[in-house]
């Protein structure tokens, strides 16, 4: 699995014209999973996102989670993270996950992230065409690769 963290303001993810998900102060995570992924990327990625200390304390210090500051979150399917570009100019797509694999790992994903938050996680509609708008806050971007924990 792979996640593009962004600490936001706020954040909203639109399909057909119709807001599906809205936040204010929170993360956006873009989330691609590839075939090999199991419930153990799933886990180590839930937990890594919910503790990760990108928000600000009193002094000003990243020292604070999206738990610690009862922020929101919004998860969006994004199998173009997935995109191998080592040959030629086009894409390969070929890790990403078929909608029959991913999306059942999709959903246990937020389900896993709803339970350490304790609270719903909104989300885009997988395989849809969305329309994604943030305020990036700081700027803060992250990226996660549970095949190379860094």
């Amino acid at each position: 699995m792979r996640a593009v963290v962004q600490r936001v303001r706020e954040a909203s993810v639109r399909v057909g014209g119709e807001v599906v998900s809205q936040i204010g102060p929170g993360l956006l995570v873009l989330l691609g999973i590839e075939a090999s992924d199991s419930g153990e990327d799933i886990d180590w990625l839930a937990k890594k996102i919910a503790n990760l200390r990108i928000f600000n304390d009193r002094e000003g210090v990243m020292n604070r989670s999206v738990r610690d500051t009862a922020g929101e979150v919004i998860v969006v399917s994004q199998f173009t993270l997935m995109a191998a570009t080592r040959k030629g100019n086009r894409p390969s797509y070929i890790r990403a996950a078929r909608p029959e694999v991913a999306i059942p790992l999709y959903q246990e994903f937020i389900d896993r992230l709803e339970s350490l938050l304790g609270k719903e996680v909104g989300t885009g509609a997988f395989g849809a065409d969305m329309k994604v708008a943030l305020l990036n806050d700081g700027p803060v971007t992250i990226w996660i690769d549970t095949k190379n924990r860094e």
